[in-house]
């Protein structure tokens, strides 16, 4: 008996569904409310990026829908070709003229009008490399060569990759994805704690040895010591917070977005919602989040399958890290990085692979394998 047919589809995870829905929502409303003045200046069309938002959204919801309808377990096939294009694209980026360079970052290949996010597809196929690689290996998990070995190469070669764009938030998304899902496989604590012992120091002498984000570092202990350069970000960020009170000054009335707030549109588009939403807006985009991410993990912890619940996730961390690190920027509560908030900020391939892991996550949702080898459907 194949794979396919130990699966049955039953209801999709309908909570799961709704909330991506809603956050994609808000983040439509608000990218053309934070975008428009920009857009203007800019392309002399006040509707150019909510245009194309509008265009990614549409495919995104036919991606998550078309996502959903297949086996989770197909995915499986894809993890080892899934994994070494990832290591060619990105290598590929190191080449001089063929990505192209946004904000001192090589991160994107541009095809005529449109661009692509290499590290973004990457995260989503290490987890599915992760995710098959340790169900393989899952009578082995305790031996450190038969288990280690593979997965560090692959995960060397890949942040070694993205630092070269330089692009350190996603490397520690990578690295923090990477040990979860071996510690959820059941690898050996003093495994883990030796590789964080080895990778923290690294950590710190790549902070170290680049003075941009030593000055990063400074700026988010006292921001106000130089408040029109290294400062100046989260500075206005503090402006977008303080200035929408309880309620905020209303949809399209920020005075932020207009010049003073960098990038209101993308890594900074919840201190656009703090400011017109206030702090209402911003709780009821975090609820959304922590109710998106508990969805995610019980799915994970309900798969009768360890493929699946690996892959359930290892997805879900990259959405709630991604998350949490934009949220805790712009609120001035860790460095400033440029990571966009998951299925709110402006941008096709962070979008397009949000809805992938979403629609991976509603049909692992659907499906439940029994343990004698039948397949159930899930009640």
């Amino acid at each position: 008996m194949d794979e396919q047919s130990l699966l049955t589809k039953g209801r999709p995870d309908i909570a799961l569904f709704i909330v991506t829905i809603i956050l994609v929502v808000i983040g439509t409303v608000m990218i053309y409310s934070s975008s428009s003045i920009i857009s203007m200046e800019k392309y002399g069309d006040g509707y150019h990026y909510i245009k194309k938002q509008i265009v990614f959204v549409l495919i995104g919801l036919g991606i998550m829908i078309g996502t959903s309808r297949i086996p989770y377990r197909h995915w499986r096939k894809a993890a080892y070709p899934g994994v070494l294009i990832s290591i060619m694209l990105l290598s590929l980026l190191i080449v001089p003229g063929l990505g192209m360079k946004v904000g001192g970052a090589t991160r994107w290949f541009r095809v005529g009008p449109v661009s692509f996010q290499v590290s973004e597809m990457v995260k989503v196929m290490l987890v599915i490399f992760m995710a098959h690689y340790l169900t393989k290996k899952m009578h082995h998990i305790k031996e450190f060569a038969r288990v280690f070995v593979i997965p560090l190469i692959i995960l060397f070669a890949i942040t070694g990759l993205v630092l070269c764009q330089p692009d350190f938030g996603t490397a520690v998304i990578i690295v923090a994805v990477f040990m979860l899902m071996l510690y959820l496989a059941g690898t050996r604590i003093v495994y883990l704690a030796g590789f964080m012992a080895a990778v923290m120091p690294v950590g710190v002498a790549l902070i170290i040895h680049e003075s941009y984000r030593v000055k990063r570092l400074m700026s988010f202990l006292n921001p106000w010591e130089d408040p029109a350069n290294t400062g100046f970000q989260i500075i206005q960020s503090f402006i977008s917070f303080g200035s929408g009170g309880a309620f905020g000054v209303g949809l399209g009335n920020g005075m932020q977005k207009l010049f003073y707030l960098p990038e209101p549109h993308t890594d900074f588009i919840l201190s656009v919602i703090a400011e017109e939403g206030g702090f209402i807006g911003v709780v009821i985009v975090i609820l959304l989040f922590c109710l998106l991410i508990y969805r995610g993990f019980a799915i994970s912890f309900t798969c009768s399958d360890l493929f699946g619940m690996l892959l359930a996730s290892g997805l879900t961390t990259v959405i709630a890290l991604e998350a949490f690190i934009n949220m805790a920027a712009v609120m001035g509560l860790v460095p400033t990085k440029g990571l966009v908030l998951p299925f709110l900020s402006y941008g096709g391939t962070s979008l397009m692979m949000c809805m992938i892991a979403v629609g991976i996550l509603l049909n692992i949702s659907s499906c439940r394998v029994k343990d004698n080898g039948t397949a159930e459907e899930r009640s």
